[in-house]
């Protein structure tokens, strides 16, 4: 039996692609903070997106609302401690810890970002800095706990909800003009930040282990991937036409139109992001590796290839020969042939003629195997040649008989 091979250890890129991810996250906020605040233009154009969200539209006012209202900081804990207790239950700590360790880093960079962050007024708009939105973090902090503390047969389905929820918690933000739609895109960011660096230290804490990384499920996957790629596509080509209304041509483009343009950069956003979280938490852990154990030795068997017990030589009475020494046999007198004229075999004298008058002869033959009897026997070579001695002197006194 052959050793079983070890498996092997989880791989660099499998191992490094949540850090990239983080990395990427981070400067991709730090580069939003630059443009959206440090720039007269996009101050402009942040500020009008804000600024145009004069919808009265009964149902949308009553869902922004009541979304609003009801996301308190209370019920953002329950839903934190309800994830800790799935990775508890489920006897995975690692995810527990890591649920809290993600809600907490993300809220606590963005309230410090926007208690150290200045925003110069570039726009003619004063107002304090909201760079980057603390209910955005909340909600997506929130949602990314449960995604990860959460098995994978379900992750998808909530993947969906919490998608839908962050987004309209963005939305309303802008539309009440707590926040710009950079203040919402900035604090996914960050908590795609802090979520991919969580996936980092658990998969170094799993790295000697066989857990593979499970497809995110298409009930989650398309629908994300189909209303990101439309929205983008909105997104860009509404800031494009904002960008000429204040630069090219003024009025260009109404306030409202400017706000639909920032909400469908903020769906495009969550899309996104949320895409990357599922994919990025679809381990499944697996269990060290046992070390390879040593080839067993296969027993002896009476099949193919067994080793047979070695013969000893025995004699014609069934018992075993002793050991013989080298001794000088004789050879039969040359000439002599059987009576089908073959020639007769090595020790054997064959013929058959018969003594003329019907008288017998010694036989030599008899003699011959005596004597290879007495040598199979274990005698010494010297009553082996007094035996041939006879045999040839009863050979001759048969010859010299009657004719």
């Amino acid at each position: 039996m052959t050793a079983l091979a070890s498996p092997e250890p989880t791989r660099i890129g499998h191992l490094l692609a949540p850090l990239a991810t983080a990395l990427l996250a981070g400067a991709a906020a730090a580069g939003t903070y630059q443009v959206f605040i440090r720039t007269a233009l996009g101050q402009t154009v942040d500020t009008a997106a804000m600024r145009g969200g004069d919808v009265h539209h009964p149902r949308v006012v009553e869902v922004l609302s009541r979304t609003l209202n009801g996301t308190t900081l209370a019920s953002l804990v329950l839903v934190c401690l309800a994830a800790a207790a799935v990775g508890v239950l489920r006897k995975r700590v690692d995810l527990a810890v890591g649920a809290a360790l993600l809600v907490l880093g993300a809220n606590g960079t963005a309230q410090l970002l926007k208690m150290r962050l200045d925003r110069p007024n570039l726009d003619d708009f004063p107002a304090p800095n909201s760079f980057p939105s603390g209910h955005t973090v909340a909600a997506a902090s929130v949602a990314f706990a449960l995604i990860l503390a959460l098995p994978h047969a379900v992750r998808g389905t909530v993947a969906l909800v919490g998608a839908g929820y962050v987004t309209v918690i963005a939305v309303a933000t802008v539309w009440a003009e707590w926040h710009r739609p950079s203040d919402t895109i900035a604090g996914l960011l960050i908590v795609l930040a802090w979520a991919s660096a969580t996936v980092f230290l658990l998969r170094c804490r799993r790295r000697r282990t066989t857990g593979t990384a499970e497809r995110p499920s298409r009930l989650a996957t398309l629908p994300l991937l189909l209303v990101g790629s439309v929205a983008a596509a909105a997104g860009l080509l509404g800031l494009g036409a904002v960008i000429l209304s204040e630069r090219v041509s003024p009025d260009l483009v109404s306030g409202r139109f400017a706000f639909l343009a920032g909400s469908a950069c903020i769906t495009a956003a969550v899309a996104g992001v949320f895409l990357l979280w599922i994919r990025l938490a679809g381990d499944r852990p697996g269990t060290a590796p046992r070390p390879a154990t040593p080839p067993r030795k296969r027993p002896a068997s009476a099949g193919k290839g067994a080793a047979t017990p070695e013969k000893r030589p025995t004699t014609s009475t069934g018992k075993p020969a002793a050991a013989r020494k080298s001794t000088s046999t004789a050879k039969p007198a040359a000439g002599k042939s059987t009576s089908a004229g073959k020639p007769a075999a090595a020790g054997k004298s064959t013929s058959t003629r018969k003594p003329a008058g019907g008288s017998k002869a010694a036989d030599p033959d008899k003699s011959v195997g005596t004597g290879k009897r007495s040598a199979g026997a274990g005698k010494q070579s010297g009553a082996t040649g007094r035996l041939w001695t006879a045999a040839k002197q009863s050979a001759a006194a048969g010859k010299g008989g009657p004719k």
